[in-house]
């Protein structure tokens, strides 16, 4: 059964998404993704920044392009240990503690996955304690929570927590569920991207030219992965595969369309590009809507602005309440797979 089927799609999503991996400490997704491109018969590795990288080669050995999503998540990042096993965090990316709410979430310690809970204090509280202004007019920050163990500082320091550890939703918390033809979840940003790059990796099998597959190390915080990926490969275009903020400020619809960027916070994308990808989804009859962001890039926009590739284009799919609890179309991530193969496997003179 394809990935185009939705069914599939929402189970490979779903494996994704219980695989930890905030930024920098992806390990545990790296591992499924190398099984998942060798059990396709695509050869797969690691390289030194992180990213887990496929190649599919092309009728033409000579010229190549990139395809990214970034496996990285936001989370938060412990600061410091206090005594009676509360620990001090701090966003990792751009998180914010009120999206998560009080609720269990895993410290990645080097030698052991403790679970503790995101603490905002108590309700039932008079103008004498802090908490109270967050129950009125001040908005929650990072500083104001803390993460409760219970455990002692020793206990703390055998499982390897400690300043730098990483820390995301619980698992348990993250299973996503299904809504009709939706999926709803945590960081859809970026683990349904990265299911399109399986679903590439199972269906594309003669791409015009080189194609490589990159799920990119580290992208929300600076896009690290992918600026060490085109510094070190020539590429003829880069296509990054995000979600896309529905919003009253964008005119962008809900459903099975996805979404092409003519411009992000960090520029403007390749405008032939671009049209390359609409002629190839005019073919297909496959609805592609087009839109301008401002609080937003991709692995994409930022590789063009440090001048790593000339050509760039970000393909997306329409996402509730991204960055938190994020509702998604299955239509619009298959479609975004139908388009891409089209597109690699399309003869296009540079």
């Amino acid at each position: 059964m394809s990935l185009l089927n939705n069914d599939r799609l929402f189970d490979t999503i779903e494996e994704l998404v219980l695989h930890h991996s905030p930024s920098g400490a992806e390990g545990e997704i790296d591992r499924l993704l190398l099984d998942r491109f060798k059990a396709l018969g695509v050869k797969a590795w690691l390289d030194a920044a992180g990213n887990a990288l496929a190649l599919i080669p092309g009728k033409d050995s000579t010229r190549s392009i990139a395809i990214t999503a970034h496996k990285d998540e936001i989370g938060a990042i412990v600061k410091s240990i206090e005594p009676f096993g509360r620990v001090q965090v701090r966003k990792l990316g751009g998180a914010f503690p009120w999206v998560y709410g009080e609720g269990v979430v895993d410290l990645l310690g080097d030698n052991q996955i403790i679970s503790g809970i995101l603490s905002f204090g108590s309700r039932h509280v008079s103008h004498e304690s802090p908490q109270k202004a967050q129950q009125e007019d001040k908005p929650l920050r990072w500083e104001d929570a803390w993460v409760e163990t219970k455990c002692s500082t020793a206990e703390l320091e055998a499982a390897g927590i400690r300043p730098g550890t990483r820390v995301v939703v619980g698992k348990h918390r993250k299973r996503p569920i299904r809504l009709k033809d939706y999926i709803a979840s945590y960081t859809l940003d970026n683990k349904a991207s990265v299911a399109i790059l399986l679903g590439l990796a199972e269906t594309l099998k003669q791409p015009a030219v080189d194609t490589y597959l990159v799920a990119s190390a580290k992208e929300e915080v600076g896009a690290v992965g992918a600026l060490y990926f085109t510094q070190n490969q020539r590429l003829e275009a880069l296509i990054a595969l995000e979600i896309c903020p529905l919003s009253s400020e964008y005119p962008i619809e809900d459903g099975e369309a996805p979404v092409l960027l003519s411009q992000d916070g960090y520029g403007i994308y390749d405008e032939n590009l671009n049209g390359e990808i609409r002629s190839v989804a005019k073919r297909l009859n496959i609805p592609l809507q087009l839109a301008t962001l401002s609080g937003f890039g991709s692995d994409a926009s930022i590789a063009m602005k440090f001048g790593h590739v000339a050509r760039a284009a970000c393909l997306s799919f329409p996402t509730q309440n991204t960055h938190g609890y994020e509702i998604a179309h299955l239509g619009a991530i298959a479609n975004c797979i139908r388009l891409l193969q089209a597109y690699c496997e399309t003869e296009f003179s540079q």
